[in-house]
This record gives structure tokens, C-alpha cells and sequence, in this order.
């Protein structure tokens, strides 16, 4: 992934996916005709019917860029998303369109997943665009059923920093916390938030800063109680939000209260769900062998990186005084060293990873090995 000198210059760019109906064209239109004093440049990658109504537009032209009425533009993409991205840019360096960030819907049943990868793969995109993050819209009402029958919509969870839960209201709380659970399991890093339609707070959706290489990890802690009932996490994963999110996110919400971890008295209500896309979590207080390891994860990303989606660690390295921040989409993967150990801090490594059927054991024993004792 490329590293550059100046990244707060970057352009953010936002990643918008979701199921079909699931509300992501009425969170958009929210997002390009409210007052909000930004102006965001919006990239449509479906032209149907559920795209933006014309009677938003200011005005008709043959130009693929629309601007809105409160200054944000639209940009349908006929062609190829690098020469959008690369469209928008000339048009901005030339003072024909004004905008701060950039925000890319893409089709209900599209993998987010190569569109992500554009932002570290292709250099003239990276110098000028920064990725912010994949917010994903889920619908209360038909996601468990899409989920058991859309690979894409389990990928679209998988690659999420964000999951907003629409249509809740639509649902019982038995059927909700079942499907949160679910979502949970597939990918305990994203917040799982409701919401109304179209009616989300616009710092829920932008600066999640989720493809950042910094120390934090958001894991939800029921998904740790989960996997491991008897250890005690004691890395506070519920505090580590990047902008003091936590209260935003509904775990931490009033109807949440009283239930154990990922509620675990409701399941009795739904069959268990044996989805392709899940998560594991590996952590060690021992340090690892810096070589060992670059072999191994190396070894991994080449063998499972068509199946991992997201992947993200701390690392404890011996002889190393700092901790190592490392990502990954699919087979790009980025590395750099973060903060110094203080000098009375518990040392250890927390890695998660969320993708297609992922051998935990190879992994997991593939990692101990690398260790380097005490």
C-alpha cells in the first residue's frame, strides 16, 4: 500500500454498499441535497431506478457530472472508476467543480472489494485519494434471508468499518439482535448502528478513518466474550474508537442492557448460520520473531488472499521498541511502525481477520509457531 508524505491533503473517499432496497439511495439523496456545508462529490455506479431522481438536479447537461442544489456534484459512471476518479480530479485542479470529499455508491450486488483495492493499486489514484472507509447498509427486514442467499451481501459485512442497520423498526427485537449477532460474527471490527431512513448523522459515515495504519482495533467485546468466555479482554476494545464514536454504537444503547454476550439466550430462536464470511481474532503477550513471521504472513496473503477481505494487526516483534501497525485487502498489504511501548505497558499482539472460509487453525498454529517465547 502506498505511503505518502502527506496523506491529511488526500482527497477522502467513502465507500457506500449495501443490499438492494436496503436504503442506500435515500441515505444519498439525504447526503447530496441537505445543507450540511460540505461539498461532496457523489460517484453512482448503478443508473436504474432507484438512482437520483432528476428533479434534484440543478441542471441537465451532457457532462457525466451533475451539480446538486446545495453545491455536492453527481458523477455516473458509464466507464471504468479509475477514470472517474481521474475526471474529477483534472476537474477540480481546474476550478470547474468544487468538492472536499468523494463518496462512491456502488450496485446492490457489487464486491466492494476491487473497488477498494483501486486506492492501493493504482498510483495516480493513490497520490491524490485517500480511502476513509466501507459503510455498509443492512436491512433489518430481509437481511437474514439475503445473507443466506447473496454471497455478495456477506462479503459487503465482511468488508464493512461500518454497518448501518435500516428498517429496524419493522422487526422485533428477538429477530434484530439475531441478525446483529450475525453481523457481529462475520465482522466484530465494524459498528453496528440503526437507522431510520436516510435519516443518519453524516459523522456516522465519514472520517471513520478505517483504512488507517494506527493501533486501533475496534472489536466488538461481545465477539471476544464469545470466542473466548473465560479470558477477560483487557485491551478495553469498546474505548478504542478513533473519534469517540463508542456512543454512537448500539451495543452500548438502552435495549442492549441485560444481554449477555451477542445475546446469547435468543438464539434458540434461529437455526445457527454456517456463513462463508466470518472472523477470527489472534492474541499473544509473547513476543513474535520478526522474520518468522514476514515469512508466514507472506506465505498466507499469497495462499488465502482471494479469501481474506480485511485483515488488520498490532504486533509485538522482539527486540522491536515499537509496535508494528499492519493491514491488508485481499493481497495488498501495508506495514509501518506505530507508537513506542510505554515503558510499563503489557506488550502483546491483537490480529484480527475477516474473510471466506479461513482455516483458524492453520492460521492460529501457523502464528504460535512464529512466536518467539517469552
Amino acid at each position: 500500500m502506498n505511503a505518502h508524505s502527506s496523506p491529511d491533503k488526500l482527497i477522502p473517499v467513502t465507500v457506500l454498499t449495501g443490499f438492494l432496497g436496503a436504503g442506500k439511495t435515500t441515505l444519498l439523496k439525504r447526503i447530496l441535497t441537505e445543507h450540511h456545508g460540505q461539498r461532496i462529490a457523489v460517484i453512482e455506479n448503478e443508473f436504474g431506478p432507484e438512482s437520483i431522481d432528476n428533479d434534484l438536479l440543478v441542471q441537465h447537461s451532457d457532462e457525466q457530472i451533475i451539480e446538486m442544489s446545495n453545491g455536492c456534484i453527481c458523477c455516473t459512471i458509464r466507464g471504468d472508476l479509475v477514470e472517474a476518479l481521474s475526471d474529477l480530479r483534472r476537474q477540480r485542479e481546474t476550478g470547474k467543480v468544487k468538492f472536499e470529499r468523494i463518496i462512491i455508491e456502488t450496485t446492490g450486488m457489487a464486491n466492494p472489494g476491487p473497488v477498494c483495492q483501486t486506492f492501493f493499486m493504482d498510483d495516480e489514484v493513490a497520490e491524490f485519494y485517500k480511502l476513509d472507509a466501507v459503510i455498509t447498509v443492512v436491512d433489518a427486514l430481509h437481511g437474514m434471508q439475503t445473507l443466506d442467499d447473496q454471497p455478495e451481501a456477506q462479503k459487503q459485512v465482511g468488508f464493512a468499518d461500518r454497518i448501518l442497520v435500516s428498517k429496524k423498526d419493522l422487526v422485533n427485537d428477538l429477530d434484530y439482535q439475531a441478525l446483529r449477532a450475525r453481523l457481529m460474527r462475520m465482522n466484530p471490527r465494524a459498528a453496528i448502528t440503526p437507522v431510520h431512513f436516510g435519516e443518519v448523522d453524516l459523522k456516522e459515515v465519514l472520517d471513520i478513518s478505517g483504512f488507517n495504519l494506527n493501533d486501533i482495533i475496534e472489536i466488538d467485546p461481545a465477539f471476544l466474550a464469545e470466542q473466548h468466555p473465560d479470558a477477560h479482554d483487557h485491551s478495553h476494545a469498546h474505548h478504542d474508537h478513533d473519534h469517540g464514536h463508542d456512543h454512537h454504537h448500539d451495543h452500548d444503547d438502552e435495549d442492549h442492557h441485560g444481554c449477555g454476550a451477542g445475546c446469547q439466550h435468543h438464539h434458540h430462536h434461529h437455526p445457527a448460520h454456517d456463513d462463508e464470511i466470518s472472523a477470527f481474532v489472534f492474541k499473544s503477550e509473547k513476543p513474535f520473531d520478526p522474520a518468522k513471521l514476514e515469512e508466514f504472513l507472506g506465505g498466507i496473503v499469497q495462499v488465502y488472499g482471494p479469501d481474506l477481505l480485511r485483515y488488520k494487526g498490532i504486533l509485538y516483534l522482539k527486540g522491536v521498541k515499537r509496535r508494528m501497525i499492519f493491514q491488508g485487502v485481499h493481497m495488498m498489504t501495508g506495514a509501518e511502525p506505530g507508537q513506542p511501548w510505554g515503558p510499563r505497558e503489557q506488550r502483546g499482539t491483537k490480529m484480527v481477520f475477516i474473510g471466506r472460509k479461513l482455516p483458524r487453525d492453520v492460521f492460529t498454529k501457523g502464528l504460535e509457531m512464529c512466536l518467539a517465547g517469552g
